[in-house]
């Protein structure tokens, strides 16, 4: 239970709109009264964002921040369920705002129209009793987590990928926090699921998970995941629960830790690093060039290998013909096939130009010293030389 919250009464249409939440001996009056006064902040109004919103609304949650600074795309639209095709191009926190307050006018939505970052977290963290962390960047999940250990609030923490999910609670001096399953970030060679899909119905799990678990944490009912990280597996039906214990060498919540404010994220994810080692791999005074550039080169038959980086299934929706595949999630065990390639051009795209960069700093450990970036990789190729390429 959150010890800051006081009760508020509940009206008559309160009660109505409550009853079934009433008629729980775990909830009732008492119960619903702490969720009417709680405020939770949710950063990412995404897939996670889109199912624990409704849900959190729907219960009566008196007050939900929104967090996120992105706008509805077509893509969005397989997973985000708080949006439709008349939202495309719209500013998710407007459309959601609007979505939630017609399914509970009794409750107060808050629209953060802001990219979270070190400088703002602490202001906007100030107005909310507990946090959903639903954010699909992993420099934004350590920002999140540290925040929360430094600011006395309660976490509830979920991602997905592919046909996997996993969820776990922090609650300051109860249990451990993300940095003590993760201490460090993975070495960036993972595609996110914009790069390798996700199954569309993976978020409502998840996102519904967490919306549980902030209900309990609010109401103080049940066994919230806290010192547990729930791992949910879609393709099996499976659900695992791994008991975490507290780290006593967590550089943020340990005994003796080294973490007393918030840091450069971008550059503890290796983002920062991984950028500017990019762009000292030069090909004839170039790091990186457009898609158009790429045109020319393939027109005036250039010698160069021209190496895609996506996964097969992205391949196989759309390629720039003559490329050869090798996905960044298997280059650590197949660069040696690039050996022949050495001392000629390597000309690398993905499908924005992210993972494209990844593999040029790799190779460049590997000791492959002409890479250049495609800058927007597929997508501007469709967009500067051929729309018969389909996006995705």
């Amino acid at each position: 239970m959150l010890k800051s919250l006081m009760s508020e009464v509940l009206s008559p249409a309160e009660r109505l709109r409550y009853s079934r939440h009433l008629s729980l001996r775990e909830i009732g009056v008492a119960g619903q009264q702490r969720l009417k006064a709680a405020r939770v902040g949710l950063i990412g109004a995404g897939g996670i964002g889109s199912p624990a919103a409704l849900y959190l609304a729907a219960a009566g949650v008196g007050t939900v921040g929104l967090v996120d600074f992105d706008v509805v795309d077509e893509s969005n639209l397989q997973r985000q369920v708080l949006y439709d095709s008349t939202h495309i191009g719209m500013a998710k926190t407007t459309v959601a705002r609007a979505r939630l307050e017609a399914l509970n006018p009794a409750i107060r939505i808050v629209a953060h129209q802001i990219e979270l970052c070190a400088a703002n977290i602490e202001q906007l963290f100030a107005h909310y009793d507990l946090i959903i962390d639903g954010s699909d960047r992993i420099g934004t999940r350590y920002l999140v987590n540290d925040a929360c250990v430094l600011y006395g609030k309660p976490l509830v923490s979920a991602a997905i990928h592919r046909f996997e999910g996993q969820v776990m609670s922090f609650v300051p001096q109860r249990g451990p926090c993300y940095r003590c399953l993760f201490a460090h970030p993975a070495e960036g060679l993972v595609p996110n699921c914009a790069d390798v899909g996700v199954l569309g119905v993976l978020p409502g799990v998840l996102g519904t998970i967490a919306a549980t678990e902030a209900i309990k944490l609010i109401v103080g009912i049940g066994q919230p995941a806290i010192g547990k990280f729930v791992i949910y597996n879609s393709l099996d039906m499976n659900f695992r629960t791994l008991k975490l214990h507290k780290d006593p060498a967590c550089p943020i919540c340990g005994e003796n830790r080294s973490i007393h404010q918030l840091i450069d994220y971008e550059q503890f994810c290796g983002m920062k690093v991984m950028e500017t080692q990019t762009q000292e791999v030069k090909t004839d005074g170039k790091s990186e060039i457009t898609a158009l550039e790429l045109k020319v080169k393939r027109d005036e038959k250039q010698n160069f290998l021209l190496l895609d980086v996506r996964e097969p299934n992205e391949y196989e929706i759309a390629h720039i013909e003559g490329s050869t595949l090798l996905p960044l999630s298997q280059l650590p065990g197949r660069f040696h096939e690039l050996d022949q390639f050495k001392g000629k051009e390597i000309v690398v795209h993905c499908k924005s130009g992210v993972r494209s960069k990844k593999a040029i700093d790799f190779l460049k450990q590997q000791g492959f010293t002409r890479l250049v970036n495609v800058a927007g990789g597929i997508l501007g190729w469709s967009d500067q030389v051929d729309s018969s390429v389909p996006k995705y």
